[in-house]
């Protein structure tokens, strides 16, 4: 249904024109991006270290519909975080397209990186994200209450988790 490859800088202005507004980016991306996103937060995004980011390409139609990425790779504790999750396209969401990168991220997190433990942060009024995660077999580990500004609010993350059983 879905592959991940690499992002890189061809893919910019897509992903810029799919963040339209300041709160979406924060959904998307918490604090790392100030709004508008720009070509130069990009080019240093992409080169972080312990940082694959991908795009996600459709197998059927061939078209790029989402962002991906696994960020904080630490070899010494064989863990990362799964983060910057996005269907670009509103047509093209409710479809299955984010239950299908989780589940690739997390086959690449544990099978090619070899990692013991992924985690995520999901903001609480995310439900269908939260029970995507859920379905693909994160756990909810706590809540990070009121870490996020936006407006005149806060917002609370849940942090969750999955264990490789075969590690």
């Amino acid at each position: 249904m879905i592959r991940l490859e690499k992002f890189d800088k061809s893919d910019f202005d897509r992903l810029i024109n799919w963040i339209d507004s300041e709160e979406a980016m924060i959904q998307f991306s918490g604090p790392i991006f100030n709004y508008p996103i720009t070509h130069e937060q990009l080019d240093k995004y992409i080169n972080a270290d312990n940082r694959l980011v991908y795009k996600a390409i459709n197998i059927d139609s061939s078209e790029i519909i989402g962002h991906a990425e696994i960020n904080n790779i630490d070899n010494k504790n064989k863990s990362a975080r799964i983060c910057r999750i996005l269907i670009g396209d509103k047509q093209n969401r409710n479809k299955g397209f984010g239950k299908k990168i989780i589940q690739e991220l997390t086959r690449i997190g544990f099978s090619d990186l070899q990692l013991h433990r992924l985690d995520l942060g999901v903001f609480d009024f995310n439900h269908q994200a939260i029970k995507c995660y859920k379905d693909c077999g994160f756990e909810v580990e706590g809540l990070l209450k009121d870490t996020t500004k936006m407006g005149d609010e806060y917002w609370s993350i849940y942090n969750m988790s999955i264990i490789n059983q075969d590690k």
